[in-house]
């Protein structure tokens, strides 16, 4: 028998014995003794290389972080397949920290080993064309040993270089350039969320906040919405539309707090939003109450009732009481205008705080979306030039 074979099934016995599988196929496939059928060479790319390959329908994204990194927040469609559980990476860090590099590498030896042909059997599942982008927190071990096994068993496999954290930076700074922004502003029940719908069919620019960070923006924001995510996953959400507007055209954004539900709007957009031109809806009293009354009746009037008690500090006792009553009753109508008296009189408070010069008032003697979008549309073209 060959020494190298001899030497090299020796290996392979003692790496199978202790759980170094990984390890093992590694140092065989440099010596040109294993091999997969067609094999790659892994290679690792900047960031701006891996968002462009992300776009090519082939190329799959795989995230090997551990679940609660990727909870956290992700790039957008990325499939989290982790090298480490959590509490498999709890362990390892610790062993690192107190012994050092060696018995932490070899522990993670042992809890990968067993998991090495799943690993496979996932990506082909993910990229039938055998494409993967793969990355990690700093694009460190953890993608380049997953990387380098699928690269040995028939994959192309591109890592992020800097990893995910290269991404952050990445998109924070990309992100923080110049739009030309107008807000669309207007009291609660404006109808504001379904104009810039009606404004993005007819080909406007738009980001809806609202929409990205699942939450309405008020104490009933949650109703009827997916539970809300982080303010990071909110941020790499927000990017995918930054990324895409020109900044020569107008790009509307429905007026907002500096936080919607718990996530925070990004200081590089909100340094934008607070200096932009405001054109503020004025919209009577009965068409703001109808409006919603269709987005919120039928739903749970309990998760209503916890909204109301929210506010209910900042409301007349009497009122909240009332409101209340109506709503278990059915009476939709009393409990919105009656939850409209906080709301009307924080819009204004807000509103107050802007420079006047910024805000450009739009008088509505209706509530359809698409005619104000057209509205909306001629007023723009008079806003004063050195907007």
């Amino acid at each position: 028998m060959n020494p190298c074979v001899f030497e090299s099934a020796h290996f392979l016995f003692q790496s199978l014995a202790t759980g170094g599988q990984l390890l093992c196929l590694l140092r065989l496939q440099n010596r040109g003794i294993f091999a997969l059928g067609k094999t790659y060479m892994h290679r690792a790319v900047e960031v701006a290389e891996f968002l462009r390959l992300r776009k090519e329908p082939d190329w799959k994204v795989i995230d090997v972080r551990a679940p609660g990194e990727f909870g956290e927040g992700h790039l957008p469609n990325a499939v989290n397949v982790p090298l480490f559980d959590d509490e498999e990476r709890k362990e390892v860090g610790t062993l690192y920290k107190q012994q050092g590099r060696q018995p932490a590498f070899l522990r993670g030896l042992e809890f990968v080993g067993p998991k090495l042909a799943d690993f496979v059997r996932t990506a082909e599942a993910i990229s039938p064309s055998r494409k993967l982008l793969v990355h990690c927190w700093r694009g460190g071990m953890r993608s380049s040993s997953l990387a380098t096994l699928w690269a040995q068993s028939g994959f192309e496999v591109k890592t992020l270089e800097g990893g995910y954290k290269a991404y952050r930076k990445y998109i924070r700074e990309a992100s923080a350039r110049p739009l030309n922004i107008i807000i669309l502003g207007g009291m609660t029940g404006s109808g504001k969320t379904r104009i810039l719908k009606s404004l993005a069919k007819k080909g406007e620019q738009i980001i809806d906040l609202e929409g990205l960070a699942n939450h309405k923006g008020s104490s009933f924001g949650t109703i009827g919405e997916l539970p809300q995510g982080t303010t990071e996953q909110f941020e790499n959400d927000l990017f995918e539309k930054l990324k895409v507007i020109d900044p020569e055209k107008t790009v509307w954004i429905e007026d907002e707090s500096r936080m919607i539900g718990k996530i925070f709007v990004p200081d590089a957009l909100w340094d934008q939003m607070i200096k932009s031109p405001v054109i503020k809806l004025e919209v009577p009293k009965q068409f703001r109450v109808e409006n919603l009354v269709n987005d919120y009746a039928g739903g749970d009037p309990q998760l209503a009732e916890e909204a109301l008690l929210r506010i209910a500090k900042r409301m007349d006792g009497k009122m909240v009481k009332i409101a209340i009553e109506a709503l278990h009753q059915g009476d939709y109508a009393t409990t919105a205008d009656l939850a409209l008296a906080y709301y009307d009189r924080t819009y204004t408070h807000s509103i107050n705080k802007k420079p006047h010069h910024l805000i450009f008032p739009l008088p509505l003697d209706h509530h359809d979306a698409d005619t104000t979008a057209d509205q909306l549309l001629d007023m723009r073209s008079q806003l004063p030039s050195f907007l």
